[in-house]
């Protein structure tokens, strides 16, 4: 009896050892989904608003905080832009990083409006930086993916004002 269970056992053993080989494929490797959402899986984001003001405070850092859609395809070609220019992915390491798909809660960081993209410097005074807007009169702080060169000359801009100001 206990040779036959131990047969049993073998053959059970080689037939799922084999199955697994013989599949060819490889386990699907779930992406875990990251708060860069694509923006930059490199980098390092905050989740929340009150987190990043927290966190810009207390290093001393800009908060860059980027209002998307993830059914809007001006955001996708934006975060898309952003994600390959190198400048962009660098520079950002210096400051605290948060993007949000809803609305803003907090009225300052409305401006000019409700509309993404929208992409807002905040000091680490937490003072929302009105005055490092892109290039459109009518949606002053939203971006176009060929604006990313405007969008790093901006992100100089705002660590030199934290520095000259501060």
């Amino acid at each position: 009896m206990a040779t036959c269970h131990l047969s049993a056992l073998v053959l059970l053993v080689l037939s799922s050892h084999g199955l697994a080989k013989d599949n060819g494929k490889k386990p699907e490797v779930k992406k875990v989904q990251t708060l860069s959402r694509g923006w930059g899986d490199s980098l390092e984001w905050v989740q929340t608003y009150e987190e990043g003001l927290f966190k810009a405070k207390n290093s001393n850092k800009p908060l860059m905080v980027i209002n998307h859609r993830d059914d809007c395809p001006h955001s996708q070609a934006l975060k898309k832009a952003f994600a390959e220019h190198k400048g962009i992915q660098k520079i950002a390491e210096k400051f605290i990083l948060l993007n949000i798909v809803h609305d803003p809660t907090d009225k300052n960081l409305l401006l000019d409006g409700l509309y993404v993209p929208k992409i807002i410097f905040v000091d680490p005074s937490m003072v929302v930086r009105a005055d490092i807007p892109g290039k459109y009169s009518n949606h002053r702080y939203t971006y176009e993916p060929t604006d990313c060169d405007l969008l790093f000359e901006n992100m100089k801009k705002a660590l030199k004002l934290l520095k000259t100001e501060l």
